[in-house]
Order: structure tokens, then C-alpha cells, then sequence
């Protein structure tokens, strides 16, 4: 008799993803008072908005199983040798930063450094790329990274209005020679702000008094260098700042943009060893005179001291948030690509300042030695000076020449019908210069010889603009050349942070879930990664199937009807979903509605990112239980009615629940003629539960470095989806690239495509059930946390049922009125125990909101419950007078290892400082520096790598 045997997939990923067993389950139920995930969901989703959820997705497939699907998808992907440029190169990653940083979760799942002291590997990292880019840049102050170098534009054509002395002036002068996707992001982000941007030959100017700011290409987007000095000083005499956007590897062998007199120079860092990657993610950089530094957008690193007067790192002044300053705010970027900028410097640091200049020369000499045999074959190129970039007039050859180099498996950039460009790289080889003469040889012509040339071919740099600075004299960039000592390095670094790989990181509204290895395998592949975001579309078939599973699954996963994937960041997906709303109201001959309702719990981003948009932000009142004052908001609705165009609210709310008036919020706005933007930022506890596009939303961001896995990378990069109703669908983002043609929000069509195959993998692995469950586990998680800690500290807010959704909000204000104990002290403390902070003082002051995620064991939820209320019982002992008001435990946390075996001055004991729990014995993180002085560092400003004197000396 033979046995039959179940059959099913060889693993299932559902159970790996989410941290509880089922044991552990049935526990919290039961602390909780419920029988089953089902009835715990039941009790926290409102009424109103139950079975709303639509979700209808396959079953999940085992890892092996999806890793072979995408590798079929991957697969359709043509990968052609590109001479396409525009912004966009190949370049090699070195091994070992592919595998010690790329590949390493110990930087990839770090969340952004807002708490210094368990981020000091990462900000070194990022202080490096700073110096970087203000070494190369020829300007002294440079933040730590934007979105990509078109957004990055965009910022400095902002910052120009706000700082240049010509305040009359409504207009912005651009290069037609910049890049063509450049020009279209300025465009998107000038209407609605009211500014002119026009575009033409900087060299025909005569009327720079027209303009409070211009753009510059250097080399042009053509390949093209020219000397903008003149042009410079006659845009300053008019009162007009000027922002170069600048090719950072041509810096090595350029006259920096500071030395040309430039206001700002911007780019990107791609070719620092990043990959094409269909269009990102890729850091771009941003550097600014010492005067303007406080309106720089972005984040900044600096350098301070700790409580011991030991050097240490911190996010420096206004750059630690935008959202504080809210509708007031210079931009609603908050956030960065630091896991791309923190490559490129790792690139910088691996090659050094000879080997970026060796790496530049030879890319120059074989687009001499290319241009030389193109002339020979009677194509010279239109450029006299050029680095890497040649433009040829190729007349009615030209479609035949495209599709003879395609035939090749070559890709050439398409200019116009009569002129192509091609641009060579780090890549480059003898043999594909060859190629390139073949390919553009007449029948029987003879080609040049390569040898011949090489020997007689001369540099094409402009004399007078050829680098005399020095570049990259701080040691760190001299000593790391070998795999041996680079490898160490990037050890040592991150082995001073705490990231997921060593423990919880319970931040409220951010979401720092399980990033599942198998999830990340994809994004290496050169399927993905060696793709030109702008290849002819009959290439890139794979990531057409990609991209539309993936926005079939996300309006599945929210009940929208369609979805774009361009935003690369949350913050830009808000701005994206603004942008669709107006053009609607704009369609319909409403162009007056402009007033943007907003509660006053919202995530700080949301009035700022209004204001980009061109609207105005009108404050809704919260009740006593945090959620919005239904007869404020009413009130408010029908005063503005003629031009009310938006509601921004987040659900569920930032306070953490499923308000229950929800429905009846997006109907007031509806009945007043306005449209709902529900912040997806806590989609996390909604997928499979209920639709923000059934239950009354007008269009979404998703954040898909949060709710749908992909990493945060310490501060970057993320994806910010927008996902719409059918009626807002018509004014999604466009592209170039893409059938409808304006609107671009970002530099690619796709925005940072490469990463996209995370969020795949992991709707495909989880499956519809796996998704539901998540959800009802991340319910649970924050629950069973909330039940344990209620009586140590109160929850601020709960839903009808004495429920929270995700994430919790624990009271720290009271304690702080008892002890003197506040939350930053609480904060620091949790150092000690080994965990990074929950959210301090958000939403509100004074407060902790932890959101555990369902990625989380019970055995880690309990950890961290058990570290709290410790921490709890420390404060009750400085509240009767057992512990000092000041030396004490919470005050002069973190403890480092050298405070330890120092000497110890402190009335309580060492044991108690840093083993406060015996389950730190087992595992103990160090924090590499004591508290942070944040005041000092600001007053004290270090932006960039200093003497290692400096360390010296403290």
C-alpha cells in the first residue's frame, strides 16, 4: 500500500516574515481578551469602513519559487552596451562595497540618523560624502544627499527666489543645454508656484536683469565646456544667483563650479559606482556658499562633542527635519539617498584622489582617441572641448545609424532627427571605440588604428579650465586603497550603528519591518542594474511587466484605480498626489480652489508639501482623543467652499487610530467640492483590512520603504507611489519617457525602478492571506504592547474599544513634571538596553510612539517591554529620592565603553549603567560616543571632514 504525500511549495514565506509563533499569538490574544486575529481586527476597524478591503491576490509563492519568476522576468530585459549619457552612466561597482555595504543589512535596514549616538558609522559615511562634493565642487558647505539631480535643480531654482537680491523678478533662466529631463522637473515644480522658467542659449543672453536665478550645464547636456565665468558675474551685477549642475567626475579635471563664482553647484553621484538601475535610486548632491548654508535644503551633517568633549556626528540645525517648520518650510524633501550617497562615497574613498583622476583621464583620452577617428571617417563632432560626451551632426543617416548601432546591441542617444550623441564611461574599452568606428564607417571605408591615434590623439579640456586645486587631501580618502583595509573600514563603521540586524528599532510612523533577504537578491542582478532609464522600450520589457504587476498589486493592496510609481520618495508621492488633484480642479475650470485643509496632527510634510503645490493650508482642529474635530473641519469645509481644493489626513491617524468618523470627513469634503489625499504612510495597518480608495479617498502615497519592505537604507532611498480614483488617473505623473509627456515629478520615468523588484517579491511571497495577516499582526504587536505598558506609562490615545491600530503613543509628560526625567533622556537611555528610540515628541511633545511591526518575535517585543519598564522603575527611583535629580542613569545616558573603564565618579554603579538587564550580557551594544550636543555643533558649524587634529585635540 503506497502513501500519498501533500504536496505544496517547498517553503512558506509567510511564516518567516511575520516574527510571532502561534503560540505566541494565542498568548497576547489572550493578555488582550481576544479569541482569534479576526476578532481583535473586528474590534479595532471601525464599523464604517469595514469590508472595504478588496484585496485579490494570488497565494503567496515560496522564495525559490518567486526568486525564479522574477529571474523570467529579469530575463526579458535587453542589457546593450550604452552610449546613451544624458545624466546617466555605467560605471563598475567595486566588489567589496557590493558586499560589505550594498549587500550588508547592517547599513541597508539602518533607519535615518536622527538619534547621533547609534549612527555615528553612517554619519561618518555621510560626512565623507559631503567633503566630497564640496572638495569637488569648489564650494564649502554640501548636504548629505538629495533625490536625484533633476529634483535637485528644482530645489536650487527655490532657494535662487528665496536668497537673490533681485526680488522683482518672477523668471528663472535654464540652459536649453541642460538636460532634457532636468528641464522638464522645473517646469512641474515652477507653475504652481508661479515662476517662469525659460529656457534658451545662455550664449545669446543680453537681459540677465530679467532673472532672480539661473541654471547652467557644465559640460553641457551635448558634451559641450565653456567658460561661465563672465556669464556668472553678469547674473550676480543683476542681482541673480546661478546654480551649475555639474558632471562630479569631470570635477577632477575642471575648474570647480565655486572657482567659476557659481551660487550652487548640483548633480548626481551616480557614476560613483552606482548602477544605471533603469533610473535609480542614485544620490544626488547639492553644495552652497558658507552664507547660505541655513537655507540649503536637505539634511546636513556636522560635527560636535559629546558630554565627555569627544568628537561626534549629528544631523546639523534646520536639516534634522523640514516638517518642524511645516507649511513655512523650504522644501518637503525629508528625505535623502543615503545608502547611494554613502556608496558614492565609499567609491571616493576606495579609489582616492588619483585614482578618481586616473579613472576621469582615461574616460577622456578614449573620447579623444573615438572623436579623432570620427573625424577621420568625415564625422566630426559639434564639440571643440568635451570630457566625455560628443554630439555628432549626422543628418539623414541618422535613424539608419540608430538602428545599425541597435542591431549591434548598442544604444546611441537619440538628440533629433539629424544629430546623435554618444558618451563613453568608466566601462569603456578599446574594443568598443572600435565597435563605434565600424559602426559609423561607410562601406569599405578603412578604420582608424586605435594604437595611431592613441599616440597622437591630444586632450580636449579647455586650457584655461583645467583643474589647479588640490582634492581629497583628508586622510580618509588616502588610506583605504586596498580590499583589506576598505573591507575593515566599512566593519568598523558599522559596527558603531544599530540597525535591524541587531535589534528592534520600534519607531512610531516609520515602519522598520523585516527586509527579507530574499527580497533584496534581485535588486544585484544586471538584469536590473544595467539598464539606461532612457533604452528604446522594446528593451526593457522585463521592467514593463514589473512595473505593471507591481501597480495592479498595489491598487489591489488600496482599492485605487491606477497607480504611478515615478515618486522616489514619500514626500514626493505627496507633492505627486497635490499635483493630480489641481490639475483636476484646473480640468474642470476650477482653478480658484487652492485652500488645503489640514488637521493639526498631520505629519509635517503634509503643509509643506501644500504650499509646494501652490495651495494654501487652512489648520483643522484635533479633539481630546486625538482624532479630527468633525464640526471644526465642517465648519471650516463650508467657509472655504468656493475654493476649498484638498483634505490631507493621515489614516489611521498620526496618533496611531482608526477614527471612526472617517467616512463622513471625506463626504464634507466631497459635499464642499474638494478632494481627499489620505496619507499612506500607516498603510501598514490597513493592507487586507480596508481600502483608503473605497472608504473615501481621492488618491494616496504609499511608502514602500515602510508598509511593502523596501529598506530605508539609512535615510534612503525610498518609493512613493501615488495611487488614484479613475477620474484623477488622466493627471498621474507623465515623462518623456512615457506616453503622456508632461508632469514629471522626478529625473526617471520610473523613479528608482531598481528597487522596485523588493516590493514585488514580497507581495508575491506573502500572497493576499499573508498580507491580511501582517496587518492584523502589526494590530497585535502594538496591542499586546500598549496592554503590557499602560500601567507604567499611559497611552495617550485609543480608539472605541480601548484599541490602538499599529502603533501606540506612550505619555512621557507627567513623569517628566514627577522626575524631572525627560523623554530624550528615556530616549538615550533605551541606548543602554540596546535598542534605538521610538519616535520622540511626535506627534506630541513629550511623548514616545513605538510601532512594533508584525516582524517582531514576542521574545523581542518582551525584551524591549521588559527594558522599559526598568527604565521606568529608574525613574520612580530619582522620584523618591534613590537616584540624583542629575547623576543618574537617564541623565548621563548612553554609557560608553570608555566612560566604563574610566575613571567612575557617578553615585550609581557601573553594572547598573550598562548591564541594567542580564540579558545584555549575552549581546552588548557599545554606543561609540556619549550624548550628543546638538547646541554645541550648531554654533560650532563643521560641515565636512575635519583636520584630524581636531580629534587629536579633543
Amino acid at each position: 500500500m503506497t502513501r500519498s504525500i501533500e504536496l505544496g511549495t517547498t517553503d512558506e514565506f509567510v511564516a518567516r516574515h511575520i516574527g510571532p509563533r502561534e503560540d505566541d499569538i494565542a498568548h497576547m490574544l489572550e493578555r488582550l481578551g481576544y479569541d482569534s486575529l479576526d476578532a481583535l481586527s473586528a474590534s479595532v476597524i471601525p464599523e464604517s469602513i469595514k469590508g472595504t478591503s478588496v484585496l485579490d491576490l494570488p497565494a503567496g509563492l515560496g522564495e525559490a519559487e518567486a526568486l525564479a519568476a522574477i529571474k523570467a522576468i529579469a530575463a526579458r530585459n535587453q542589457q546593450f552596451t550604452s552610449h546613451i549619457g544624458q545624466g546617466y552612466y555605467p560605471c563598475h561597482t567595486p566588489s567589496p562595497i557590493l558586499r560589505n555595504l550594498l549587500e550588508n543589512p547592517a547599513w541597508y535596514t539602518a533607519y535615518t540618523p536622527y538619534q547621533p549616538e547609534i549612527s555615528q558609522g553612517r554619519l561618518e559615511a555621510l560626512l565623507n560624502f559631503q567633503t566630497l562634493i564640496s572638495d569637488l565642487s569648489g564650494l564649502p558647505v554640501a548636504n548629505a544627499s538629495l533625490l536625484d539631480e533633476a529634483t535637485a535643480a528644482a530645489e536650487a531654482m527655490t532657494f535662487c527666489k528665496r536668497l537673490a537680491k533681485n526680488k522683482a523678478s518672477n523668471a528663472f533662466f535654464a540652459s536649453r543645454h541642460c538636460h532634457p529631463q532636468t528641464l522638464a522637473v522645473l517646469r512641474t515644480r515652477a507653475e504652481p508656484l508661479g515662476i517662469e522658467v525659460v529656457v534658451g542659449d545662455e550664449n545669446a543672453l543680453d537681459d540677465a536683469a530679467r532673472y532672480f536665478g539661473a541654471l547652467l550645464q557644465y559640460p553641457t547636456s551635448e558634451g559641450e565646456i565653456g567658460d561661465y565665468r563672465a556669464l556668472i558675474e553678469g547674473f550676480h551685477a543683476a542681482g541673480a544667483l546661478v546654480a551649475v549642475a555639474a558632471d562630479l567626475l569631470a570635477l577632477t579635471l575642471l575648474t570647480p563650479p565655486g572657482e567659476l563664482y557659481a551660487d550652487v553647484a548640483l548633480g548626481s553621484a551616480q557614476r560613483f559606482g552606482v548602477p544605471l538601475g533603469f533610473g535609480g535610486p542614485h544620490a544626488a548632491y547639492f553644495a552652497t556658499r558658507d552664507s547660505f548654508k541655513r537655507d540649503m535644503p536637505g539634511r546636513l551633517v556636522g560635527l560636535s562633542i559629546d558630554r565627555h568633549g569627544k568628537p561626534a556626528l549629528r544631523l546639523a540645525m534646520q536639516t534634522r527635519e523640514q516638517h518642524i517648520r511645516r507649511e513655512k518650510a523650504t522644501s518637503n524633501i525629508c528625505t535623502a539617498q543615503v545608502l547611494l550617497a554613502n556608496i558614492a562615497s565609499m567609491y571616493a574613498v576606495y579609489h582616492g584622489p588619483q585614482g578618481l583622476t586616473r579613472i576621469a583621464r582615461r574616460m577622456h583620452r578614449l573620447t579623444a582617441i573615438l572623436a579623432e577617428g570620427l573625424a577621420a571617417l568625415g564625422l566630426p563632432a559639434e564639440q571643440r572641448h568635451f570630457f566625455d560626451t560628443l554630439t555628432l551632426a549626422s543628418g539623414a543617416r541618422t535613424a539608419t545609424l540608430h538602428q545599425r548601432a541597435r542591431a549591434q546591441r548598442i544604444n546611441l542617444r537619440e538628440i533629433d532627427d539629424t544629430r546623435l550623441g554618444l558618451s563613453l564611461d568608466e566601462t569603456t574599452t578599446q574594443a568598443q571605440v572600435e565597435a563605434l568606428w565600424a559602426l559609423f564607417a561607410d562601406a569599405g571605408q578603412a578604420l582608424p588604428d586605435f594604437a595611431s591615434l592613441a599616440a597622437r590623439a591630444s586632450d580636449r579640456l579647455p586650457a584655461e579650465l583645467q583643474r589647479q586645486s588640490a582634492f581629497l587631501t583628508h586622510p580618509v580618502f588616502n588610506r583605504y586603497h586596498s580590499e583589506t583595509e576598505l573591507m575593515r573600514y566599512l566593519r568598523r563603521l558599522a559596527d558603531k550603528d544599530l540597525a535591524l540586524d541587531r535589534s528592534m528599532i520600534p519607531l512610531g510612523s516609520c515602519t522598520m519591518k523585516l527586509n527579507a533577504a530574499s527580497e533584496m537578491i534581485p535588486i544585484t542582478w544586471s538584469d536590473f542594474g544595467n539598464l539606461h532609464p532612457f533604452a528604446p522600450a522594446e528593451q526593457s520589457q522585463g521592467y514593463r511587466q514589473l512595473t505593471d504587476e507591481l501597480e495592479a498589486m498595489l491598487c489591489a493592496c488600496t482599492g485605487y484605480d491606477a497607480v504611478s510609481l515615478q515618486p522616489n520618495a514619500g514626500s514626493q508621492g505627496e507633492y505627486a498626489g497635490l499635483l493630480a488633484i489641481r490639475a483636476y480642479h484646473h480640468s474642470r475650470g476650477d482653478a480658484a480652489r487652492d485652500i488645503c485643509l489640514i488637521p493639526a496632527s498631520a505629519h509635517g510634510t503634509n503643509p509643506a508639501t501644500a504650499s509646494m503645490a501652490g495651495m494654501r493650508v487652512v489648520v483643522t482642529a484635533c479633539d481630546a482623543r486625538g482624532n479630527v474635530d468633525i464640526d471644526d473641519l465642517r465648519a471650516k469645509a463650508e467657509e472655504h467652499k468656493e475654493r476649498l481644493a484638498a483634505l490631507m489626513i493621515t489614516y489611521p491617524s498620526t496618533h496611531g487610530v482608526f477614527e471612526e468618523g472617517i467616512r463622513e470627513i471625506c463626504a464634507i469634503v466631497h459635499d464642499n467640492g474638494g478632494q481627499v489625499y489620505i496619507d499612506g504612510a500607516n498603510m501598514n495597518a490597513m493592507v487586507g483590512l480596508c481600502a483608503p480608495g473605497k472608504f473615501g479617498g481621492d488618491v494616496s502615497h504609499l511608502n514602500l520603504h515602510k508598509t511593502f519592505c523596501i529598506p530605508h537604507g539609512g535615510g534612503g532611498p525610498g518609493v512613493g507611489p501615488i495611487g488614484v480614483k479613475s477620474h484623477l488617473a488622466p493627471f498621474l505623473p507623465g515623462h518623456a519617457a512615457m506616453e503622456r509627456q508632461d508632469g514629471a515629478v522626478c529625473a526617471a520615468p520610473f523613479g528608482s525602478a531598481s528597487i522596485l523588484p523588493i516590493t514585488w517579491m514580497y507581495i508575491r511571497m506573502m500572497g493576499g492571506a499573508g498580507l491580511k495577516r501582517a496587518s492584523q499582526l502589526a494590530i497585535l504587536n502594538a496591542n499586546y504592547i500598549a496592554r503590557r505598558l499602560e500601567e507604567h506609562y499611559p497611552v495617550l490615545y485609543t480608539g472605541g474599544n480601548g484599541l490602538v491600530a499599529h502603533e501606540c503613543i506612550l505619555d512621557l509628560r507627567p513623569l517628566k513634571d514627577s522626575s524631572g526625567i525627560s523623554v530624550d533622556d528615556v530616549a538615550k537611555r533605551l541606548i543602554d538596553f540596546g535598542f534605538h528610540a521610538p519616535t520622540m515628541s511626535f506627534p506630541v511633545a513629550g511623548t514616545l510612539m513605538i510601532e512594533p511591526t508584525e516582524s517582531e518575535s514576542r521574545a523581542e517585543l518582551d525584551r524591549f517591554i521588559d527594558a522599559m519598564i526598568r527604565i521606568r522603575e529608574e525613574i520612580r527611583a530619582v522620584e523618591q529620592g534613590e537616584l540624583d535629580k542629575q547623576d543618574n542613569p537617564l541623565k548621563n545616558a548612553p554609557h560608553t565603553a570608555a566612560e566604563l573603564v574610566g575613571d567612575w565618579h557617578h553615585p550609581y554603579s557601573r553594572e547598573q549603567a550598562v548591564y541594567p538587564v542580564a540579558s545584555l550580557l549575552e549581546g552588548k551594544y557599545w554606543p561609540p560616543v556619549g550624548r550628543v550636543d546638538n547646541v554645541y555643533g550648531d554654533r560650532n558649524l563643521v560641515c565636512a571632514c575635519p583636520p584630524i587634529e581636531a580629534y587629536q585635540d579633543a
